[in-house]
């Protein structure tokens, strides 16, 4: 039988790393899990019920309340994510969730919090899970590292796209503002900050189609699914 490995997807925002995760993972019938979601759903919990997230007992407390668990959909034919039992794979799309959930996934409790159930999901192996730390901080041991970047106006292009068909209130600039602010906290948070991890492997898919990452990605998986 064999060996299943852990796949990790690191980069920056808007660069297609859930994409692909998911694609890699239909292709090697895999696990995928989206860390990104977590960080929203937490997030989407502390607005709806008020949580002061700079206030440390606060934050923890609310955390014992959070139950978060993945089910696939045979309609969307993808992994969901559920808050205490709801559905909100959705819900924590919205740019009010966007604009708050770099600051929440700076503090350590929550941070501490996901790690933890992300550490536990991928202990069986045979998982694709990207984020922001993911071949750094939750599985540094991970067999094969991917960190994903490209060009900042393509970026920007891919995330007013995703989110117009949302809110077609939306404009171009407040898209890059909040690119620009979530890119400048992820890389700047005292904890976990995003970085590359040092074997991981560059896919700049600036001018890549979507097509052309899987059959990269897809190649290089197979090649380590065999050595492991």
């Amino acid at each position: 039988m064999m060996q299943k490995i852990i796949i990790t997807i690191d980069g920056w925002s808007s660069c297609g790393k859930s994409t692909l995760a998911k694609q890699l993972a239909k292709e090697l019938s895999y696990v995928y899990i989206d860390s990104g979601s977590m960080y929203r759903a937490i997030t989407l919990y502390f607005l709806r019920y008020h949580i002061d997230w700079t206030d440390e007992l606060q934050t923890k407390s609310a955390l014992e309340n959070i139950e978060l668990t993945f089910q696939y959909n045979e309609k969307s034919k993808q992994s969901e994510i559920y808050l205490n039992g709801e559905n909100v794979e959705y819900l924590i799309r919205d740019l009010v969730v966007a604009e708050k959930v770099s600051e929440v996934a700076t503090i350590s409790a929550v941070r501490d919090f996901a790690v933890a159930q992300q550490q536990r999901m991928g202990a069986a192996k045979g998982i694709v899970m990207d984020g922001r730390d993911i071949g750094t901080t939750v599985f540094p041991n991970a067999e094969l590292k991917f960190f994903m970047t490209a060009d900042n106006s393509i970026r920007v292009g891919r995330r007013f796209k995703e989110m117009f068909e949302k809110n077609p209130n939306i404009t171009v600039e407040e898209v890059k503002a909040n690119l620009e602010m979530r890119d400048y906290i992820d890389s700047n948070r005292a904890i976990s900050p995003l970085r590359k991890a040092s074997d991981a492997i560059e896919l700049d898919n600036t001018h890549l189609s979507i097509e052309e990452q899987l059959t990269f990605a897809l190649s290089i998986a197979t090649e380590r699914i065999n050595f492991a």
